[in-house]
């Protein structure tokens, strides 16, 4: 396997089974490996990655190929969660921030996130979240919430253009 520096992706030629594909395209004879031990959206034996709407799955999929292109290494610090691990974060939050309504400018209840259902995903990686604001809408991938510069759904119109952000997830 190639090497490359900490916090970077490398590029690797597919070998055998233990493989993850890659998307359909250009891109279909590689995979990108975070040696960091960070997910990648290639990471489908993880479930957070792997049950991602397939729709978002591939766009996030192929943002990332292109990203990488480009020097920059984007990473899956959240994707799809059960609804038991979202109201635990819920709960850590109002630990955290005092109350039920602080909490829920920065997390969703179970019943009505997009994470529950794989419509979400939370973006990482050196440069990522800004790359994927800047270039997300041509993968259909659009930031939502103003205070969230990592949360991104497939949201964008029919002309390809974003909605206005949302100040926050109790919006």
């Amino acid at each position: 396997m190639a090497t490359a520096a900490a916090g970077a992706l490398a590029v690797v030629a597919l070998a055998g089974p233990a493989s993850v594909p890659a998307p359909a395209s250009a891109t279909a004879a590689i995979r990108l490996v975070d040696n960091t031990g960070a997910l990648t959206p290639f990471d489908t034996a993880d479930p957070s990655v792997g049950r991602l709407d397939p729709a978002l799955l591939s766009a996030i999929q192929q943002a990332a190929a292109a990203a990488a292109t480009e020097g920059i290494a984007m990473t899956v610090t959240s994707g799809w969660r059960t609804p038991e691990f979202q109201q635990q974060l819920l709960d850590d939050a109002i630990a955290t921030y005092g109350s039920y309504a602080a909490a829920r400018q920065y997390v969703q209840t179970p019943e009505h996130s997009r994470h529950v259902t794989g419509q979400a995903v939370d973006i990482g990686g050196y440069g990522a979240n800004q790359w994927l604001i800047d270039n997300g809408a041509r993968f259909g991938l659009c930031r939502i919430y103003a205070n969230e510069m990592w949360h991104f759904e497939l949201a964008t119109d029919a002309a390809g253009r974003c909605p206005a952000l949302l100040p926050n997830a109790a919006a």
